[in-house]
């Protein structure tokens, strides 16, 4: 038969009590200048400035010969943002006689095709041309 003596624990709260008996209890609080809202766009914001390239793109651009300089970077990232704002989700996007095809959810470029190839473009549900 098992023993067990009666002992009086007190909580937390009566501890707690006990302990700051006598003391003035100060909050910190601290000022957020930033709301979890605003740091969260600026999150997306950053996230979607950003356009990468998919292996499949980066070899088309390589095995076409195809350099793209800053303009047409700052191009092509701006016509993905304008067809993210109209709820593209696959985008043709034109930049100077290169097509891209972009995931613009993922702000990502598919391929890219330049002058000297059949231009069939499927599966897209908007174009862009820069």
């Amino acid at each position: 038969m098992n023993h067990i003596s009666q002992t009086k624990y007190s909580t937390i709260e009566q501890m707690t009590g006990q302990l700051l008996k006598g003391r003035a209890v100060q909050t910190k609080q601290v000022k957020t200048e930033n709301s979890f809202q605003s740091i969260l766009e600026s999150q997306y914001a950053k996230q979607d400035s950003v356009l990468k390239f998919s292996k499949h793109a980066n070899e088309r651009l390589q095995s076409r010969n195809i350099d793209l300089s800053e303009e047409q970077l700052e191009k092509l990232s701006t016509g993905t943002k304008k067809a993210q704002e109209k709820g593209i989700s696959e985008s043709l996007v034109m930049v100077d006689n290169i097509a891209f095809i972009v995931n613009v959810k993922n702000s990502t470029v598919i391929t890219a095709l330049d002058e000297g190839e059949d231009k069939i473009f499927t599966n897209i549900d908007g174009a862009v041309i820069m």
